[in-house]
């Protein structure tokens, strides 16, 4: 969807402004929707009333937009309610929340409740994202509320307690305990977050996962799974990373069926330990599985009841928690693992989400970025001409793996590419972007130098490493190992001009930096110079000639008269495309140059303007495409810089909103606007400068901005 820059922008510089003020970390949340739970909470209490969520109503836009919206039968006969209407003494948690406590109902969102369950196991996590400080007794006022990892920030998410019902049961996520419905209302947060209950059908495990703990997983199939993958998951679980994995079942109406060995297909299953112990002569690999319904375990060997434990002592059974007992948790080797799953999942949390001080640690980079039509989003390597348009994020990796092996100096690293908000667009006809991103090496020569790598660069120098594949996923995410240096990365989506945002993160074992390259902000125009007293040059005498012509009696040129000239002189060229300047443009032209406020152009001013448009009309001529007179908007950020402009990618992003057209190309007199607005406000900004900042009273911003 399309971005205005007045509403987009205001709400990124004020989010910039709240991370600089500590919002949006863990111990200060941000308030999603502008809600604070403590205040709605005691405002309810002192009214004695129950609160009612305006954000997000009892009503059918909160169920859905097409199976759960208002033409469909499935919702005429759902009645909101409160817990206390459903059942008696009803209680957030009964007996601490557990993965019993997680019942699917008529809501495709099995994936949701699969990693609510992984949540389960976790008691830090799991109250980070379910606050404790919740009753229905003490202190009630049907208010509840939840935290969520959003795209780099952690957001508390406020509701009501009433949820949907049909024939007083619930018609979603319920308890196997009747009168339990912490699950029930996380559910409806989560649903909150992305805009209704029907835009949670379908998806991916490890989406909510990393939603519940900020972090950043890794999918690996098993016959494609690295040499190294045992040590890759024993450090996960050293780091308190969450693991599962799977077995696909090609025929859908086989999954959930269980297997000769016990093993369940087409069903998630949790790696809760990674282990090596000495079996006979011989060390062996060991991973302990669990089964989320608590039953139906491996009965290959390993087992809890087969023989290969006998020959381990008391000591060793111990250290591995070794129980005979039909709880769902069981062990297998290592090459077994292998052979009978298929898939493996890992969700590496970030430092934040770790509270103790273990040395197992990730860094991590957080990036957030935006494609925009027709400037930044250049799509894949396949298109070279814009390829190199998108945005660039320097990387430097900075110190080597400890445990690098055959005197191999390397960085293992991390990198995520996550798109933003689709799920909740999906109403307005969004789906998910194909997606990717590749790594360049930046030559020594270059280091140090965070300017935008130009489109030559990325035509004569490959790749040094890049994502597997791209694809249509919420998330890309590869592991890499390369040696210490400066990169580039290059996220983009597989074709041009498609617009989003997105958020990059680096995961690294050592120490990294990545920020993306954001050229200086600068201008090299020049203040006009004063008129020269000497004698006139037969230049000077000719331009004082079309001057008098122009200006008559009054020897001063008006924004009317100026409009007249430029379109008689532009009409001229065909080989520039233009609508004709309007006296609007024309007004700009006149207060760039205007030094005595006249609001006319004196003979000076006006040739400071006209060798001014002149220098800019052969900069526009040597970018314009096919003699067509036009310049792709790809293109428009190099004729900025050969104008004396030094730009960051969020103006290039502005400029093509405010300047291109549906074609995203700009005309000659579209340039010149550009240009002159661009002039204009550097020059504002440099009277005003003293260290980088301005400040200014409203009077003297409407003074400048009102005349520019």
């Amino acid at each position: 969807m399309p971005y205005t820059p007045s509403g987009f922008f205001c709400d990124r510089l004020i989010r910039e402004r709240e991370r600089r003020d500590g919002e949006g970390s863990l111990s200060k949340p941000l308030r999603f929707s502008g809600q604070d739970f403590t205040a709605l909470k005691q405002e309810c209490l002192t009214k004695k009333c129950l609160f009612e969520d305006d954000t997000f109503p009892a009503s059918v836009e909160s169920l859905g937009y097409k199976e759960l919206g208002h033409k469909s039968n499935k919702v005429k006969n759902i009645v909101w309610k409160r817990p206390k209407e459903i059942c008696e003494n009803p209680q957030f948690i009964v007996g601490g929340a557990s993965r019993t406590d997680i019942c699917q109902g008529d809501l495709g969102d099995c994936w949701l409740l699969a990693a609510i369950a992984c949540l389960t196991l976790n008691e830090k996590l799991l109250y980070r994202v379910v606050p404790q400080d919740q009753s229905y007794s003490e202190g009630y006022g049907g208010i509840f509320h939840f935290q969520f990892w959003r795209y780099g920030d952690w957001v508390d998410v406020v509701i009501d307690d009433r949820i949907p019902t049909f024939n007083n049961q619930l018609v979603f996520t319920k308890s196997a305990e009747r009168n339990e419905f912490w699950s029930a209302l996380l559910e409806k947060a989560y649903a909150k977050l992305h805009g209704s209950y029907e835009a949670l059908k379908g998806g991916n495990t490890t989406e909510a996962m990393e939603d519940f703990t900020g972090g950043v997983t890794e999918f690996y199939e098993m016959k494609e799974a690295p040499k190294e993958l045992y040590k890759i998951m024993k450090k996960a679980l050293e780091r308190g990373s969450m693991m599962g994995c799977s077995i696909d079942s090609l025929v859908p109406a086989r999954f959930e069926t269980r297997t000769v060995t016990g093993l369940v297909k087409g069903h998630a299953y949790s790696v809760t330990a990674v282990e090596e112990s000495q079996h006979k002569a011989s060390k062996v690999r060991l991973v302990r599985l669990r089964n989320p319904w608590g039953q139906v375990e491996w009965n290959g060997p390993w087992s809890d009841n087969s023989k290969e434990w006998v020959s381990l002592s008391k000591g060793e059974k111990d250290q591995l928690q070794h129980q005979s007992a039909e709880d769902g948790e069981f062990w297998m080797s290592f090459e077994d693992f292998k052979k009978n799953y298929t898939k493996i999942e890992i969700c590496n949390l970030t430092p934040d989400a770790l509270e103790d001080d273990k040395i197992h640690k990730w860094t991590v980079s957080v990036n957030e970025g935006r494609w925009v039509r027709g400037c930044s989003a250049g799509g894949c390597r396949n298109y070279p001409d814009t390829f190199w348009t998108n945005p660039q994020f320097r990387l430097c990796l900075l110190e080597e793996d400890d445990d690098s092996e055959d005197n191999e100096v390397a960085c293992s690293f991390v990198v995520s590419l996550m798109q933003k908000n689709r799920r909740k667009e999906r109403k307005l006809g969004a789906n998910l972007f194909t997606i990717g991103f590749a790594i360049y090496e930046v030559p020594k020569e270059m280091h140090g130098n965070k300017q935008h790598m130009q489109k030559d660069f990325f035509l004569f120098n490959s790749s040094k490493a890049r994502c597997k594949s791209y694809i249509n996923l919420r998330e890309v995410t590869q592991r890499f190992r390369l040696s210490p240096g400066e990169y580039v990365i290059i996220p983009s989506t597989y074709e041009p001009h498609q617009e989003g945002e997105f958020i990059l993160r680096v995961f690294s074992e050592k120490r990294n930096t990545s920020e993306e390259i954001e050229n200086r902000i600068e201008a090299d125009h020049t203040v006009p110079a004063p008129a020269n007293a000497g004698e006139e040059s037969e230049d000077d005498q000719h331009f004082r000639s079309l001057f008098q012509q122009i200006a008559a009696d009054e020897m001063e040129v008006t924004a009317n008269e100026l409009k007249n000239v430029l379109n008689r002189v532009v009409s001229k060229h065909k080989d520039l495309n233009t609508e004709g300047f309007s006296l609007e443009c024309c007004r700009s032209m006149i207060a760039l140059v205007d030094m005595d406020g006249t609001g006319r152009l004196s003979l000076q001013e006006f040739r400071h303007l006209w060798n001014k448009v002149k220098q800019w009309q052969g900069i526009f001529r040597h970018y314009s495409s096919d003699q067509a007179g036009i310049i792709n908007s790809y293109e428009m950020r190099n004729a900025i810089n050969d104008a004396g402009f030094r730009l960051n990618n969020q103006l290039y992003d502005i400029i093509t909103m405010r300047y291109a057209n549906e074609g995203m190309n700009i005309d000659f007199d579209s340039f010149i606007s550009c240009l002159v607005r661009l002039e204009a406000m550097f020059r504002a900004f440099q009277a005003f400068d003293q260290d980088g900042t301005i400040r200014l009273s409203v009077l003297e911003w409407l003074q400048l901005t009102m005349y520019a």
